[in-house]
């Protein structure tokens, strides 16, 4: 820091410190409030799922099944478990966000240089910054060397910006991005060089805490299927209560006998209130996270797994995701020559060695800046067996980069002990003047320049020149340079990033980037990934001025957003939602941790990414793989398709069960069916919808189709027509058996039993049947699924046992049966399994490509 005059800023005293301290207070931000433990559960359970499933373990306490109602009890402990876990897990993002706002600072206090926490900054703090350092608060640079920041925690562009300063210290802050600026932003990296700062924003008044703040803001949004589970929860809830209540008043105003109205008034709210609803739901993104995981994709928040396979935007941050966030020299130019380097490439040809060699001796040895690790990494690759590398000379003299001239050069001792070398390099117009180029020679260099430059390139010239050891100038200008070549670099393009792209259109999402680089360098991109629409973009400024319906209308054709900072491409996705789109988001940065949380799936970078950014995002991308994206949609989509069957299914055996619990009511017949069977019934439903249908395998084509409607519901009117065609097969089959068998005498107990034989072999045969929508129950069963095979095995074990052993008969309320009414029992059910298979026939909504 020798460089800097320092003589002025004698920084603030101690009384000055505690004084801006209590006012504006420490240098962090506000840890988010966390709710009680008490709130958190009253909220829990004024859900009406948990009410509805509280009070099914409570029916079951009362008609004696202990077992079953510690069961569903049991689920509500579980789900208020995993909600405590996510209402902690929401809370980190702030905390990463607190963590990183507060490196330790350099400061001068009452004329001396002091090291202290960063959350000790205070407003008008002097502060010192050199090389590796992370700027701990807003600052205005009063003086500067070479003074070059990484800002792509904010900005998103992997390029270092280069900085200025300024005299007037009362200058207000401006926004991060752009070169030659004389602010400093919290957070952020120094790179290269020195400098002095006074703090102008601490704490959740820098850009780093208004981020804070905006990720405060942003509420979570119940996803669809959750807000169609309540309301169906809802209905069947109401009806099952009221409907409980007039059975109950029925059978005893008929019959007198309260003790039996009440357990057929039991039973028929047992077989309304589906209770499996929740759970499966529950149970289906738990399993669904767990198998997501597999490929190395980490399920922050469960209800996006819903979101997967209904995505319709994908909104791609370009630095770390689409690229690899690490600057490569791609191309060297020479007077009349080009050469296009290969990726890894270890080989170039003598002509161009020249052009690496001076590059590496105008870089600092162990170079910071991103542009400069690039020179250095192809000159060991393609230099070391070569004479161009030079580890034992000596360096002389730095004449730094300055906003005067964008250009550096470094004067070495060479071993030979000759005349002193000279290497510069830096921006190609900078370097055509040290080269002191005529008006042809421009021209002609400019060919150069915009041909690396029409293709994203950032552009670097580099020249070479001799001196004598004595006497060096006070200026660069001062030395006699020659022009030796252009060097041009980029972040290279994913090498899995093209396919997964063209996939994600094949299924019906469209690819949209946001960036805060050049349009440029945004529109090469495009070209190289085949984004649509490569050469229509938005950039920043554009985008303020556009109101949110007409960016809404934009949106729709634009798929390149340059220049972006984190608030617009936070507009940005609220632009697609009022669109109608469920939104996914790609990002890593500490830029993107907003708009992550606010769409629909935010999906972070778990290697490169910040932490904020992984505690924002629905899902975290464990291995940084693009493809592991289209995974997950694909796994999500699976994964509906998979919920959808099986609430098909409770619905649909709902329906006989209802019917057998309500009509003997009706018509005065014995009751078929007793809480007892309704539970015997639920331990085969509740495997079969969590174990069985979850384990299913996808149709196939799921990744042919369009997304699903973000209006679509659960059960559309054809879904339903299946379910109530399914359900009333049963319902008829199960009927016409009791009613045939009471006909040829047969007490009613034995009625009784072959009814609800019956009714086990369509509930099995509805399993069946369901597993897939559109190939047949025959071809499902040479289907590998294990839990589906242990579901069918132990229900006829169980049921022979039940139908043969005199104590579980008498305790299900069953008759003996012969061996001829076993048969037509499982003719009936057979029947109607067989007529099920019909309904596939007919699609369901949004089955086809």
């Amino acid at each position: 820091m020798s460089r800097i005059a320092f003589e002025k800023l004698t920084g603030l005293t101690q009384d000055e410190v505690l004084l801006r301290q209590k006012q504006d207070g420490f240098n962090e931000l506000p840890a988010q409030g966390r709710r009680k433990e008490i709130d958190i559960l009253i909220g829990v359970l004024k859900e009406p799922m948990f009410l509805l499933l509280i009070a099914c373990g409570s029916l079951y306490l009362l008609s004696g099944e202990l077992q079953e109602a510690l069961m569903l009890l049991g689920f509500v402990f579980v789900i208020i478990g995993i909600t405590f876990y996510q209402e902690k897990k929401t809370e980190r993002a702030l905390e990463a966000l607190k963590d990183l706002s507060s490196p330790r600072a350099f400061v001068i206090r009452e004329g001396e240089k002091i090291r202290i926490p960063g959350r000790e900054v205070v407003f008008g703090d002097v502060i010192l910054l050199a090389e590796g350092d992370r700027i701990p608060a807003d600052c205005i640079l009063v003086h500067a060397v070479n003074f070059c920041v990484d800002e792509s925690l904010l900005t998103g562009e992997s390029v270092p910006v280069r900085k200025s300063f300024t005299k007037d210290d009362a200058l207000g802050l401006g926004k991060p991005g752009g070169d030659d600026l004389p602010f400093g932003f919290s957070g952020t990296l120094v790179v290269s060089g020195q400098a002095a700062g006074i703090i102008k924003a601490v704490g959740n008044r820098t850009e780093l805490g208004k981020i804070g703040k905006a990720l405060q803001s942003i509420k979570e949004e119940q996803t669809p299927l959750q807000i169609q589970t309540k309301s169906i929860v809802r209905i069947f809830a109401l009806s099952g209560s009221l409907l409980c209540i007039l059975v109950v008043v029925i059978f005893c105003l008929t019959r007198g006998n309260l003790m039996e109205g009440f357990l057929a008034g039991l039973s028929l709210a047992m077989a309304i209130l589906p209770e499996e609803f929740p759970v499966v739901l529950t149970v289906f993104m738990a399993l669904g996270a767990w198998r997501i995981s597999k490929y190395r994709v980490l399920t922050r928040r469960v209800p996006a797994i819903e979101a997967l396979g209904s995505a319709t935007v994908l909104c791609v941050d370009k630095t770390g995701t689409l690229t690899l966030n690490k600057m490569t020299v791609t191309d060297i130019v020479t007077d009349n020559q080009f050469f296009r380097v290969g990726e890894g490439s270890h080989i170039l040809p003598e002509a161009f060695h020249e052009v690496v060699e001076y590059s590496i001796l105008a870089s600092p040895a162990d170079p910071f800046d991103p542009m400069e690790k690039a020179m250095k990494d192809l000159g060991e690759r393609t230099l070391s067996n070569t004479g161009h590398l030079h580890a034992a000379w000596t360096l002389q003299q730095e004449y730094p980069l300055s906003k005067e001239l964008l250009a550096m050069s470094r004067v070495w001792i060479s071993t030979s002990g000759e005349d002193l070398i000279i290497a510069a390099k830096g921006a190609p117009e900078a370097i055509a003047d040290l080269c002191h180029f005529d008006a042809s020679g421009l021209n002609r260099l400019e060919e150069k320049i915009n041909m690396l430059s029409d293709q994203g390139k950032r552009v670097i010239g580099v020249a070479a020149g001799r001196h004598r050891k004595t006497n060096l100038p006070e200026r660069q200008h001062d030395f006699q340079f020659h022009f030796i070549g252009l060097l041009g670099l980029e972040d290279p393009v994913r090498s899995n990033v093209k396919g997964a792209i063209k996939e994600c259109y094949t299924a019906g999402i469209r690819t949209i980037m946001i960036t805060g680089d050049y349009p440029g360098t945004a529109m090469s991109i495009a070209r190289q990934i085949d984004l649509q629409n490569p050469d229509q973009y938005i950039t920043g400024p554009e985008l303020e001025l556009l109101t949110d319906e007409e960016l809404a209308e934009r949106i729709r054709k634009v798929n390149i957003f340059a220049r972006m900072v984190p608030e617009q491409k936070l507009r940005i996705v609220k632009a697609l939602k009022i669109n109608k789109e469920i939104v996914a988001m790609t990002g890593d940065g500490v830029n993107d941790a907003p708009a992550l949380k606010a769409a629909h799936i935010g999906v972070a970078m778990g290697a490169r990414g910040t932490d904020v950014a992984r505690e924002a995002s629905s899902l975290v991308l464990l291995d940084d793989d693009f493809n592991s994206i289209v995974t997950a949609v694909r796994m999500g989509r699976r994964i509906y398709d998979n919920l959808k069957k099986a609430m098909m299914y409770i619905l649909s055996v709902h329906i006989p069960i209802a019917g057998l619990s309500l009509i003997p009511v009706l018509f005065k017949w014995p009751l078929i069916l007793f809480p007892v069977h309704i539970v015997f019934l639920e331990l085969i439903i509740d495997p079969a919808c969590t174990l069985v249908f979850e384990a299913d395998k996808d149709d196939g084509g799921v990744m042919e189709r369009n997304p699903r409607s973000i209006d679509e519901k659960l059960f559309e009117a054809l879904t339903l027509l299946k379910c109530f065609f399914q359900g009333g097969l049963t319902l008829a089959a199960t009927l016409g058996v009791y009613l045939f068998i009471q006909s040829h005498d047969h007490s009613a107990e034995t009625a009784r039993a072959l009814a609800f034989l019956t009714l086990v072999v369509c509930n099995l045969g509805m399993i069946l049947s369901n597993r897939s929508l559109t190939r047949s129950g025959i071809s499902m069963l040479k289907e590998k699924n294990s839990a589906f095979k242990w579901v069918m095995t132990g229900t006829a074990a169980v049921m022979c046992l039940v139908l043969t052993i005199p104590f579980l008969r008498s305790l299900y309320r069953f008759g003996p049966i012969s061996l001829n009414d076993l048969f037509m029992a499982l003719a009936g059910g057979f029947t109607a399994v067989a007529l099920m298979e019909l309904i596939k026939v007919f699609p369901l909504p949004g089955r086809t490509p």
